[in-house]
């Protein structure tokens, strides 16, 4: 396949911790500077006043974006503890606007997301490791933070076709309707087109750009997971693409639904867990100040609008590290591979 143009450097952008520590030791090492009696009096002068309140994309409300990875009406309850949590905490231990409130929106899709954060609309987001390192690149997001679900750092992508489908590898997918999660999904579309063109032999053409017209095969974008599950389940593709989650969970259909439905064609394993993701319009203080808000938040913060381990609204991560782009340099090769660039988002 001819590389269409690259997608990030392989040495990766400093995230916010690494950052931060860099500033922490800057005043004691690293070159000097010749300067007179007026520049130092005038820095130390600047450095005395006082800083102003934090604040979050110019206004009192820290905006948190979600992703359409799950159906939209479970969100609201699954995300309500988690953003009350980064509320109080930067009201406690941070000078905020009086009244600072945490409110989320879904957007539409993963692009939305991204490119919100950039305009400062966002704040903070949760998004696809796809999404997050393609938004590093174009300069509209930072990596903060990466999220532990199901027992793992890591996750699955999967390709599934219906029970009675007479597809049984991937080059059998010539000619067929496939359905994607989203353009800028890692297990729901990159990995397994990925696949399709290294391991079944298909041409891409210029997906996840485009509109897939020089590709071997006819795609379909269900803007979400569950999403390509349905338009499987419905009989309206030949195969699904989507995070392993759908089939192992019951984010989508419970996993013996499942079973009654789809079959998996393929499987691709270590994919790292999604992480969180900030906008760079903000101040350094206010992007610690959020990544430290969800490291130190309790278990509950997880658990859901009921306060309780182990019911339906359930967020479905359980606990978060610190993390930058390169704990996603895998992802950002199979991007390279595929010569993903930034066009993805005209």
């Amino acid at each position: 396949m001819t590389k269409r143009r690259a997608f990030l450097k392989s040495a990766g952008a400093v995230g916010v911790a690494g950052l931060i520590a860099g500033c922490s030791g800057g005043s004691s090492g690293g070159g000097s500077t010749e300067s007179d009696g007026e520049t130092d009096t005038a820095t130390a002068t600047q450095t005395a006043t006082p800083a102003a309140g934090m604040t979050f994309g110019g206004d009192d409300t820290v905006n948190f974006g979600i992703s359409p990875s799950v159906p939209q009406e479970d969100l609201e309850v699954q995300y309500a503890p988690f953003m009350d949590h980064i509320g109080s905490y930067l009201r406690e231990n941070h000078d905020v606007p009086e009244g600072l409130a945490v409110e989320g929106t879904v957007g539409s899709n993963y692009s939305a997301i991204i490119q919100s954060l950039g305009q400062g609309t966002t704040d903070i987001a949760e998004t696809g490791p796809f999404a997050a390192a393609l938004g590093v690149k174009t300069g509209n997001a930072e990596i903060i933070l990466q999220r532990y679900g199901y027992g793992s750092w890591e996750y699955t992508s999967i390709i599934a076709t219906p029970n009675d489908s007479d597809i049984t590898e991937l080059s059998d997918l010539s000619g067929k309707t496939v359905a994607f999660s989203d353009r800028l999904s890692t297990s729901g579309c990159l990995y397994p087109l990925y696949s399709m063109s290294t391991q079944g032999g298909l041409d891409v053409g210029e997906l996840p750009e485009g509109n897939g017209s020089q590709a071997e095969f006819d795609a379909r974008f269900a803007g979400g997971h569950v999403g390509s599950y349905t338009l499987l389940e419905q009989g309206q593709v030949d195969a699904a693409a989507m995070g392993g989650f759908v089939r192992d969970t019951s984010t989508g259909p419970a996993p013996e639904d499942w079973q009654e439905v789809a079959t998996t064609l393929h499987e691709d394993n270590g994919l790292p867990r999604a992480p969180l993701v900030v906008s760079p319009e903000l101040s350094d203080e206010a992007k610690t100040a959020l990544q430290q808000s969800i490291l130190e938040g309790p278990d509950s913060i997880y658990y859901g609008q009921d306060g309780e381990d182990g019911t339906d609204d359930d967020l479905w991560f359980g606990d978060v590290r610190e993390a930058s782009q390169d704990r996603y340099q895998s992802v950002i090769d199979v991007a390279n591979e595929l010569g993903v660039g930034t066009d993805i988002f005209e």
